[in-house]
């Protein structure tokens, strides 16, 4: 009942023993994340004790993944280091690198996305909140108390909205929340979310959140009418955003008509998908579906 992460994954934190890593390791491991190790060359061979849990320290991902089996990292490292850490991830063959720094240069993005994919490394982010499989396992930054296990997939660009819409769908629950980032280039996108989830038999109704800005929902929805056959829900955000200015995350580029939130609610409705025009409707939309009876999404 979930993708990309389980109660099996064994997750390293690059960059741990700083304030950041240090605050969210604590918050992983009180969300039943089996946290293997810490990533610092100048930390290496020491331990950090979080509260029952004391948690080693390598100098590499290399070190960490020979000693304990690890398939995940999370990376808490600084915008200027942030390239050569996933490089690092990659080279050790990490299945999954969860970045969830933000201010990479799009540029230094580009690269560690393509040397990843090279080397068979899955890249979430960069300028994410992670994922977590409620009751299995949280990678990256995401409340672990806000929701609880159930049949409903959630990808979402925004770290807030994948947050508001967990609560208010906190009685249904959550096989896996993915939050994808919302910068120009990202690794892991609605599409790759949209395949797993189809593959995943405990997902009943994937919820697609999107923003302004770009292709990738009128990509999703191609997507969707092509390889999705489970009930889809969507919110965009950003129809209030006035003509002409630039709003939000960095990938939010509005070009005439293209990329802006009713482009994209037309592109998802068209292919069957109910589109909510706030987050609350967009939850009521999910609670509708599932309580009704079983059809197919076009319907």
């Amino acid at each position: 009942m979930a993708i990309f992460l389980t109660k099996e994954s064994k997750v390293l934190v690059q960059g741990m023993t700083g304030a950041e890593g240090m605050k969210h390791t604590r918050r992983m491991l009180a969300a039943g994340t089996d946290v293997v190790g810490g990533v610092n060359p100048r930390k290496a061979g020491r331990t950090v004790d979080f509260d029952d849990r004391v948690v080693p320290v390598f100098g590499s991902v290399r070190d960490g993944m020979d000693a304990t089996g690890a398939d995940v990292t999370v990376v808490f490292v600084p915008p200027a280091f942030s390239k050569a850490a996933v490089m690092e991830a990659a080279d050790a063959g990490i299945g999954l690198a969860v970045v969830i720094t933000e201010g990479i240069p799009v540029h230094d993005s580009v690269a560690f996305h393509a040397y990843a994919e090279r080397h068979g490394t899955r890249v979430i982010g960069p300028n994410c909140p992670g994922l977590i499989t409620p009751g299995q396992a949280n990678a990256g930054i995401i409340p672990a108390d806000i929701t609880k296990p159930g049949r409903v997939g959630l990808v979402s660009k925004s770290g807030t909205l994948t947050y508001q819409l967990m609560y208010e769908l906190r009685d249904i629950g959550f096989s896996t929340c993915v939050g994808i980032g919302g910068d120009p280039v990202v690794g892991t996108t609605h599409i790759d979310c949209l395949a797993a989830f189809e593959a995943d038999p405990d997902t009943e109704l994937i919820v697609l959140i999107g923003e302004i800005g770009g292709d990738a929902e009128e990509r999703a929805a191609a997507y969707v009418q092509e390889s999705v056959s489970k009930p889809v829900v969507a919110y965009i955000a950003g129809f209030t955003a006035p003509e002409g200015r630039t709003m939000g995350h960095a990938g939010a580029i509005v070009s005439g008509s293209s990329g802006t939130a009713q482009a994209k609610k037309a592109a998802l409705e068209a292919v069957g998908v109910r589109v909510g025009g706030t987050p609350t409707e967009t939850a009521e939309l999910v609670l509708e579906r599932l309580a009704g009876p079983a059809r197919p999404r076009n319907e």
